[in-house]
């Protein structure tokens, strides 16, 4: 099973939805999770309304830093950032880092969020499979 960590800033929005997604759309066939570089420490509304309209389950969600992720077990680190992120990752982590940046929707309406959340849908589908040489189980 392939272990992938989804990194943004403020693990509050774009990681967050795409630990969801991930786990609603790949269940046994990825384990992931996700971390911020700053952690906000909270998931703003937007978020969580915009998982749960797509039906996607929230349980278990929460913003945390990469100090308390696992990072010697991850495969897949996918820096959702456009910052260059190397510097910040332990050196426990050996897995490969995958640049793949979504437009960050904190503080915008709930229709940015929507939008972020089509497009993490789209990475966590269609292209991180190809990323990562996963087999969906659908």
């Amino acid at each position: 099973m392939k272990r992938v960590l989804f990194l943004c800033y403020g693990n509050a929005c774009r990681s967050i939805m795409a630990e969801a997604l991930a786990r609603h759309f790949w269940g046994e066939g990825m384990e992931a999770c996700s971390a911020g570089l700053m952690p906000l420490g909270y998931i703003p509304s937007e978020t969580l309304e915009a998982l749960r309209e797509a039906g996607i389950s929230t349980d278990g969600l929460y913003s945390k830093g990469l100090s308390e992720t696992p990072l010697a077990d991850i495969d897949y680190l996918v820096n959702l950032t456009p910052f260059e992120v190397a510097p910040f990752i332990p050196p426990v982590f050996r897995g490969k880092l995958i640049l793949c940046p979504v437009r960050d929707p904190f503080g915008q309406d709930i229709g940015s969020y929507r939008r972020v959340r089509e497009e993490l849908k789209g990475l966590v589908r269609q292209k991180l499979p190809g990323l990562i040489g996963a087999v969906n189980s659908e």
